[in-house]
């Protein structure tokens, strides 16, 4: 994922729900919930960041500053 000032990568999709014959937990290497789950937090760091930085500039542009 990459983050520049103006654009970020989409919020991940999630992945198929499991089904009967496949459970969470079972082991997989990596596990597909665990990759999601790491994506959309990065996607939330990156988010934030990127809000952080457009207030500031926003804050820096505005007349009298």
């Amino acid at each position: 994922m990459s983050v520049t000032d103006d654009v970020f990568d989409p919020m991940p999709e999630a992945p198929e729900a499991p089904t009967d014959d496949m459970c969470c937990g079972s082991g997989c290497d990596p596990c597909v919930w665990d990759t999601y789950n790491a994506a959309v937090q990065l996607y939330r760091r990156q988010l934030a960041d990127w809000q952080a930085r457009e207030a500031a500039r926003q804050a820096a542009a505005k007349p009298g500053n």
